[in-house]
């Protein structure tokens, strides 16, 4: 130690990285972390502070996607600690994710000792600041221990940047019990806005137009942007269409101007929107696509807007004009500029027709089910992709912030993320609605709603296979998917082992009564739902 660190400790200027990084997270509001700890993570908890809460995963993945929910929820960034490049290997897929849901993660993992770095010691990372990218949007191993403190400072003011994202600090051993100046926290905004004169030339054109539609994304939910668009819509009789594969919803999926789901797929999106002589994309891009299609992107005579907080989006879009902007305050600013003298006259989709009941039942039926005895006010967080049709068609989500899924197309975030939204929401009900081969990637994530007693209903839609690929063959031209079939799992059972309640449906005219009984269980349950 230098004589002016050795001054300034006796003076009692310094603390250790350690008590710095605890006090820095307090005045960030962080107060829980979410980890599966190792050998090279250990002496940060030394002495750990009452007043913060470990919140442990049985497999990385599931850590980070427990703290993905929770960060979503909470609307702040959450604070991980993974074990060296093992820990941050094994949690790379919902990395992934977190950085497709623009989710703010605080990402520490260990490293081995300074002294031991050109030995290659033995559970060590190499390039330890690489290995998370290209899915983070910062990364940093300090130079010195004593700037720990500050590199996690910084990685929390850019986690919390528009988009929001992961970020990643990695931390030597021997870093915790070293001498350092406390690092204090500072204001840092988090959001940005548009010029005035691009919101005026926008408001112009909605008003201008005959037959207005709105492609929403994620972000408007995420920035409280879900009254502003309501009033918008409804002021200018916009059809409000989901953008493809979204992780959020910011509209009520059963008012008139709801129009529906975009499929992901460029001769789709364009048989949509055709007739529209304006589209506003809606902190969404311009436009999302899972297979490679023919044909124009946009419908011919079809004025196109983009509002996006992304850089990225905004310099891919193939068309239109794009504002640079956090949503929320752009559809704010929207709806305060004079509108037209009478909305245009749109009708979004129809009902969907009644499912019986038969047995076996399909997985229609279930949502069916589920959308009369649920509260509106429950939030819904699903990992279902074979069965996300039918959801959309009949279990329509109708408040803000009451549904969450994965915006990647990976697998092993939901069952994970239902746990850190319902850490986040003590007095709300949670429903995790997953598929049976998606909630195998995560499944350890019942233990810890089990250990933290969180009422979550999570129901397992038991189709015996990847349907999904079964699905997606067909536009291959594929006969059937190989590899697909996932018979034999006793759901029931896992979750038993893991300490929640759990029981199995397969008829319709048990199926209420279960799922009802479930929804007013007080101890995480688990339903495996049986469907044909």
């Amino acid at each position: 130690m230098s004589e002016k660190l050795a001054s300034a400790a006796q003076s009692g200027g310094l603390v250790t990285v350690r008590e710095a990084t605890f006090r820095l997270l307090r005045q960030l509001g962080i107060s829980k972390v979410f980890g599966n700890p190792g050998s090279t993570e250990l002496p940060m908890f030394r002495d750990f502070p009452p007043d913060f809460s470990y919140v442990l995963g049985l497999q990385e993945s599931v850590v980070i996607g427990m703290a993905d929910g929770y960060a979503q929820a909470t609307h702040n960034a959450a604070f991980i600690n993974l074990h060296s490049a093992a820990g941050v290997g094994h949690a790379m897929g919902n990395i992934f994710t977190a950085y497709r849901n623009r989710t703010p993660l605080v990402i520490t993992a260990g490293q081995q000792s300074r002294s031991l770095l050109q030995m290659e010691p033995f559970l060590f990372a190499t390039q330890s600041t690489e290995l998370p990218k290209p899915y983070v949007k910062w990364s940093c191993e300090p130079a010195r221990a004593e700037d720990v403190p500050a590199a996690i400072a910084r990685a929390y003011y850019i986690a919390m940047q528009p988009p929001y994202g992961p970020t990643f600090v990695s931390i030597p051993v021997d870093d915790w019990d070293v001498l350092t100046q406390p690092v204090t926290a500072r204001s840092v905004s988090t959001s940005i806005r548009a010029e005035a004169a691009a919101i005026d030339a926008l408001s112009a054109a909605l008003n201008a137009s005959q037959r207005p539609v709105f492609v929403i994304g994620g972000a408007v939910d995420r920035e409280g942007g879900w009254e502003p668009l309501l009033a918008l819509a409804q002021r200018h009789g916009a059809l409000v269409w989901a953008s493809p594969l979204i992780g959020r919803c910011g509209f009520p999926e059963d008012h008139p101007l709801f129009a529906g789901f975009l499929p992901a797929f460029r001769e789709e999106i364009c048989k949509r929107l055709a007739g529209h002589d304006l589209c506003v994309a809606i902190g969404a891009p311009v436009f999302t696509y899972h297979a490679e299609g023919v044909g124009p992107y946009t419908p011919q005579g079809l004025q196109l807007f983009q509002l996006t907080d992304d850089p990225d989006w905004a310099a891919c879009a193939l068309a239109g004009t794009t504002l640079l902007t956090s949503v929320g305050s752009a559809l704010r600013d929207l709806v305060a500029r004079p509108g037209p003298a009478q909305p245009a006259r749109q009708q979004g989709r129809a009902p969907a027709p009644r499912v019986p009941a038969t047995d076996p039942f399909p997985d229609s039926f279930l949502m069916q089910t589920l959308a009369q005895i649920r509260d509106p006010g429950s939030i819904i967080v699903e990992e279902a992709p074979s069965s996300r049709g039918p959801m959309q068609a009949y279990l329509p989500i109708l408040r803000s912030e009451t549904f969450y899924t994965c915006s990647s197309g990976g697998l092993g975030h939901g069952l994970p993320a239902s746990v850190g939204v319902a850490l986040a929401n003590p007095t709300r009900k949670v429903i995790a609605l997953i598929g049976d081969g998606s909630s195998m990637y995560s499944i350890q994530a019942l233990w810890t709603a089990a250990q933290l007693k969180l009422p979550i209903t999570f129901v397992i839609i038991n189709n015996g296979r990847y349907e999904a690929l079964h699905h997606f063959a067909k536009r291959f031209g594929l006969a059937d998917a190989v590899g697909t079939e996932l018979g034999g799992i006793d759901f029931v059972g896992i979750a038993k082992a893991q300490g929640c309640d759990g029981v199995r449906v397969e008829k319709a005219e048990r199926l209420a009564e279960t799922l009802s009984s479930a929804l007013a269980a007080t101890r995480p349950t688990l339903v495996e739902v049986v469907v044909g």
